[in-house]
């Protein structure tokens, strides 16, 4: 897998300030019918403490979204997809497909945040494509994704900030689930992924290692 530029994607959101109310989380989409992913889940992120299973319309989901009570990266909150993982989606980069849940690592000061409406927003989006999401995928940008951030768009990335085997899970069929890291990134660089190409900014990232999980953050290009 290289970093050869690829057509930008640009899905495309409107960031809602809330979702449906708070529900147990083994409702909806049940997180029960894949044991194994919740356990991986909650053995990085902490417990499931809640989830939500409709949209901020009322509208059921084909998976959840959980938010998860303690995390090993201090000051953060985690949240994450749980079922998305149930429908294969075709890769533009090889022949397989490729089943995956999204995760995102907010200040704890988000937890009551927008971030349950954009991975819905994210995630149902990814079905309606009927394409996954690679590594170096840009969602947006579309203005910013939180109050007062200059974050605007969504970075699809290895989850590097926990330890290696987060990054994928065998479920109970043996296939194997990546876990992709939506990591919030500016307009500028965004447009940098674009035209460079995802390694070039990765190694850039490398370069300057600003805190992927500070919405606050300045961008690394003006």
């Amino acid at each position: 897998m290289n970093g050869a530029r690829e057509p930008f994607r640009v899905l495309g959101w409107s960031v809602r300030d809330a979702t449906a109310e708070e529900e147990p989380a083994m409702t909806g989409s049940d997180p029960a019918s894949v044991p194994r992913l919740v356990e991986h889940f909650e053995r990085h992120l902490g417990a499931i403490e809640v989830g939500w299973s409709k949209s901020a319309d009322g509208v059921e989901l084909p998976f959840q979204v959980v938010r998860f009570k303690g995390s090993i990266i201090p000051g953060c909150t985690a949240f994450a997809t749980v079922g998305l993982s149930q429908q294969p989606l075709p890769s533009r980069r090889s022949d397989r497909d490729i089943r995956h849940e999204f995760v995102m690592l907010v200040p704890d000061r988000l937890r009551e945040g927008p971030v349950p409406g954009l991975l819905q927003q994210v995630a149902s989006q990814v079905l309606a494509s009927e394409s996954a999401l690679l590594r170096g995928d840009v969602v947006g940008p579309r203005g910013p994704l939180f109050a007062m951030s200059r974050m605007e768009a969504l970075y699809a990335a290895v989850p590097v900030y926990l330890p290696d085997d987060f990054a994928s899970c065998e479920i109970e069929d043996g296939t194997d689930v990546a876990i992709v890291w939506l990591v919030p990134i500016s307009r500028s660089e965004a447009e940098y992924v674009n035209g460079r190409g995802w390694d070039a900014f990765e190694e850039r990232l490398v370069e300057v290692d600003p805190d992927l999980t500070d919405v606050d953050r300045d961008p690394l290009f003006q």
